[in-house]
């Protein structure tokens, strides 16, 4: 099938989504109203809350939810062909994942910016809300090393990946200081500056790759952790508009303007979709995989569909910084609607490739040989990348950028730029994930910070320094280690459950939220993508536990025993959390009448 077949329409669901159903919501659900002052104006500390202008709050909030998720999920679920995949991600998003987003954002900016566990306390009682903090916490950890993993592979032993993503630190440092010292509110300029470093960092890494600074950029996957650390620290306990906010802003722009152009290219170039609809993996037994279609590719494809991890952005960083109330629309709806496009043009770029090439890429050599497949243009294509691309099996970044890469260099007057076009496909990958630690620590540092606050008061005071380094390190140690020790086979499909779990936790609390409001009526909204969601996720969380988790624990591998206990622990915890919510939810909504109530209403 011609991928313009696919993007096309692609791109009028989502207006007709986003112009129909958001505004739906917006009038009848959130009732938005500008006049009704923001907790970035009345609770402003020039630290986190901290008013911001749309765009750039847009920016910041794309940035920090679409990390690797939309770019990887369905480059892996491509295993089952590219029908399953396109059809989660357009429905997903549209009633789901933007639907999930932009209630959790209107909940907590209308609640002073509280955080998912605290609005789940006060909504649907202590019980919930304790459960809520926990569950968040495990996600928080789980989710940030699941992203982490895929970073440290596409950046390991890349001096130019390198040299370009640290290049976005004082950049933003320099944006930030233009807008609010040098030059007050100038935005425009600000960002002018910004992009402008930004693609002179792209253009000169490539030159430094090659320079005598090459080996003081290439990093070992261990050296990157440790990097990543540092860099998740120090972006956690930082003001907001010194670093996160800019530096996110920044690589918005670098992210929406590479996939409007991958659109744009994938118009013109209108590459073949040489994988099947549906592949015979959907029974079972993929390479990349192992799982049936249901219910592992709604796992697999969880960022880009709908995210749990979204909520923590949405009631944790965001709801600090909203202007006007008119811009959670646009942020909340709006944003996550344009990483279900990044969903679909990554699966696009994935089934542009040959079955064989694309097998070949994410799948060790010994597992390649038993599958039957032969590659088709992959020799080529290494010979134009300048690189070993086969058996890269790192999770899905190679294989996008290959064909990210062969897109690009197929438009006019591209030839001949395959390699420069991979290099920065990679880069590109890094950026979507980086944002994601800067923001998911901080969001981690606050809930921690609650929990100690338990102990000591002080301690949850996010504006006292001693007390947010603290909380800080331990967010990040915890995911640290994850990565360190772990790998994507491993980690993916824990945060695979974590995350959509987490989102049946946000809807199970949005869907409450609009009930107390008085809105019982509309609560469908929310509860029918909360139904399909954690019937799927809890059947998938004791799949992954009794399929591949345990049987690491007491396998005979002894190296893997400790991993193993520990992944099955954390999952079932995540699984106990989900039910005692939906349970306590659900007893909330029945004792308020409003089943009985929207029944009699429909018979009258």
């Amino acid at each position: 099938m011609p991928a313009a077949f696919v993007i096309i329409p692609v791109l009028g669901i989502l207006a007709v989504a986003y112009g129909v159903y958001s505004r739906f919501i917006a009038t009848r659900i959130m009732e938005l109203n500008d006049a009704r002052p923001t907790p970035a104006h009345t609770m402003a500390d020039g630290r986190n809350f901290h008013a911001t202008s749309r765009w750039m709050l847009f920016g910041h909030h794309f940035a920090a939810i679409a990390g690797p998720g939309p770019l990887i999920g369905p480059v892996l679920a491509a295993q089952f062909g590219f029908a399953p995949g396109l059809l989660w991600i357009v429905a997903g998003v549209c009633l789901a994942g933007a639907v999930h987003d932009s209630i959790t954002l209107w909940a907590s900016t209308r609640r002073c910016g509280a955080s998912l566990g605290e609005i789940a306390r006060t909504e649907i009682g202590p019980v919930a809300g304790l459960t809520a903090a926990i569950a968040i916490l495990f996600v928080i950890v789980i989710a940030l090393a699941g992203v982490g993993v895929p970073f440290v592979n596409a950046l390991s032993q890349s001096p130019w990946g390198v040299f370009t993503i640290s290049m976005t630190v004082p950049l933003a440092l320099l944006m930030s200081l233009y807008m609010y010292r040098l030059r007050r509110g100038h935005v425009v300029e600000a960002t002018v500056l910004g992009v402008i470093g930004l693609l002179a960092a792209v253009v000169i890494g490539r030159f430094v790759a090659t320079s005598s600074w090459a080996a003081t950029l290439t990093l070992s996957k261990h050296q990157l952790v440790v990097a990543l650390a540092i860099y998740g620290f120090m972006a956690s306990i930082l003001p907001v508009w010194l670093l996160l906010t800019p530096r996110d802003y920044l690589s918005a722009f670098l992210k929406i303007g590479t996939i409007g152009a991958l659109v744009i290219g994938v118009i013109i170039v209108n590459p073949p979709l040489h994988m099947p609809a549906f592949t015979p993996y959907i029974y079972g037994g993929g390479p990349i995989v192992p799982g049936p279609l249901y219910p592992f590719a709604f796992i697999t494809i969880a960022c880009g569909a709908v995210s749990g991890f979204h909520s923590l952005i949405a009631s944790g960083t965001t709801p600090k910084m909203i202007n006007r109330e008119s811009d959670v629309r646009v942020i909340g709806y709006g944003a996550m609607l344009t990483e279900g496009l990044v969903g679909v043009v990554s699966l696009i770029a994935a089934c542009s490739l040959q079955p064989g090439d694309y097998f070949a890429i994410n799948t060790p050599p010994a597992v390649y040989a038993t599958l039957g497949q032969h590659t088709v243009a992959l020799p080529t294509i290494e010979v134009e990348v300048g690189e070993q691309i086969a058996g890269r099996s790192d999770g899905g970044p190679v294989s996008l950028a290959v064909g990210m890469a062969q897109i690009f260099s197929r438009l006019p007057g591209m030839k001949g730029l395959a390699s420069y076009w991979y290099h920065f496909a990679i880069m590109f990958e890094a950026l979507f994930i980086l944002t994601v630690i800067d923001a998911g620590t901080r969001v981690g540092r606050y809930l921690v910070g609650e929990f100690l606050g338990r102990a000591s008061p002080r301690l949850a005071n996010p504006n006292w320094l001693p007390g947010a380094a603290l909380s800080t390190a331990l967010v990040v140690a915890a995911w640290s280690y994850f990565i360190w020790t772990g790998s994507i086979s491993t980690i993916w499909p824990m945060f695979g459950v974590a995350n959509q779990l987490m989102a049946s936790i946000a809807l199970a609390v949005g869907t409450t939220v609009i009930i107390n409001a008085g809105k019982g009526r509309y609560a469908w909204v929310t509860l029918l993508p909360l139904s399909f969601l954690s019937v799927t996720t809890l059947t998938a969380g004791w799949m992954d536990v009794t399929r591949q988790f345990w049987p690491m624990a007491v396998g005979p591998d002894a190296s893997l025993h400790v991993q193993g206990l520990l992944q099955s622990v954390l999952t079932l915890v995540m699984m106990v959390c989900v039910v005692v919510i939906l349970v306590a939810a659900g007893r909330k909504w029945i004792a308020t009448g409003v089943f009985r109530s929207t029944s009699l209403a429909t018979a009258d």
